[in-house]
């Protein structure tokens, strides 16, 4: 994989249009989790640094599907910005056709996907998008899984690189499955097998253990025969779960807690996997469970997890979740934690200085976890070739 980075390119004077991933959280103008803005935060202070004359920030919000929706315009993350960065950050009303002020040191475009042409990778689209600098810096890792205008055609008008946050992601998670330190433990939660299929296929050729948990677990008892009562299965994915647990390295929960129903109050048990009552919900790995995975997790160098373990939003099914978090803080190992619901509950527990990598990158990280090519990235390769003579 090769690519620009900041440090290839002399931004001296320079106006830099530049892909960041905003898409946070906002209700009534409020920003909930400010996480991938503050992300972004290093990129733009290293190209004013390099003397950037200018920096143009772009992203979605949302999904508003081709047309204008107020709710999802960009104003309250130009606020964060400006709150940040210390200086005035203006947006602007559209993201093509604008008038950019000179003056302003940075100012954001709105929301990009209030055009169908976005995610649709029109190039006239791109190349109006490219006129507002002489680089492109793609910093937005969570969307270098789409071909849109401003992730892949645009980098065939310009000159582009990686910013700092993307550089970073692919750096520490291409290590991670190339060439880890080992023993390598991946874990695995999350609802849905079929969400995790490709996943799994992938990292069982690379890690040392595979630990699963979280809903898809009960998709595996099925396999070897047990009951999984009311628990969330996939029938149509059994088959594929029994030739998955031929696998040696592959480990499931030994106890489950289970309630009577999923919600807050509920009467709740802990049961061993292959007893559970037939109307009863699998919500959480039990206790024996969270100490056979420590002993997984004990003396790992590197350590992968996407998926919570349980149903973790609700206290009496996050115990699970929490300790897990709680003991991969503890490790003398790379700790990489990707996926919105698990870096969710490692920020919930305020442990996330204590986590070498927590990925901004949702479905991106799933797809490089997959061993895929993220389009985003291939953008990049292609546009060293397209650009080698700067």
């Amino acid at each position: 994989m090769k690519y620009r980075t900041i440090d290839d390119l002399d931004f001296n004077g320079k106006r830099v249009v530049m892909r960041a991933d905003f898409n946070v959280p906002i209700k009534n103008r409020i920003i909930s989790d400010d996480t991938r803005i503050l992300g972004t935060i290093p990129t733009i202070r290293k190209l004013l640094a390099k003397g950037a004359s200018q920096v143009v920030l772009m992203s979605h919000l949302g999904r508003p599907d081709g047309k204008v929706v107020e709710e999802l315009r960009l104003d309250p993350v130009a606020e964060k910005l400006a709150e940040i960065l210390g200086f005035n950050v203006p947006k602007l009303n559209d993201c093509i056709d604008v008038d950019i002020p000179k003056s302003a040191k940075v100012v954001l475009l709105e929301n990009l996907r209030f055009h169908r042409e976005e995610e649709e990778n029109n190039e006239l689209f791109a190349k109006s998008l490219s006129k507002y600098g002489d680089y492109f810096v793609q910093d937005a890792f969570g969307t270098c899984h789409r071909a849109h205008a401003s992730t892949d055609s645009i980098t065939t008008f310009i000159p582009s690189c990686a910013g700092l946050l993307l550089e970073k992601e692919l750096t520490i998670m291409g290590k991670a499955l190339e060439n880890p330190d080992r023993p390598f433990v991946a874990i695995l939660g999350g609802a849905k097998v079929s969400d995790k299929i490709n996943v799994i296929n992938n990292l069982v050729k690379k890690v040392d253990k595979l630990l699963l948990g979280g809903a898809m677990m009960f998709t595996f008892y099925k396999a070897q025969g047990w009951e999984v009562g009311k628990s969330l299965y996939e029938p149509d994915k059994v088959a594929l779960a029994k030739l998955i647990l031929n696998n040696e390295k592959i480990v499931l929960p030994l106890d489950v807690v289970i309630a009577d129903r999923k919600e807050a109050g509920a009467n709740t048990k802990t049961v061993d996997n292959f007893n559970m009552p037939p109307d009863w919900y699998g919500l959480d790995i039990g206790p024996k469970t969270v100490e056979q995975f420590k002993v997984a997790l004990n003396g790992s160098k590197t350590v992968i997890w996407n998926g919570p373990l349980g149903m973790f939003e609700i206290p009496e099914f996050a115990k699970g979740t929490n300790e897990i978090a709680t003991y991969l803080s503890k490790l003398n190992a790379t700790t990489i934690v990707g996926g919105g619901d698990s870096d969710a509950a490692i920020r919930k527990l305020k442990l996330e200085n204590k986590i070498t990598h927590l990925s901004t990158g949702g479905g991106a990280s799933l797809e490089f976890m997959e061993g895929k090519v993220l389009p985003g990235v291939r953008a990049l390769e292609l546009n060293l070739k397209k650009f080698s003579k700067l």
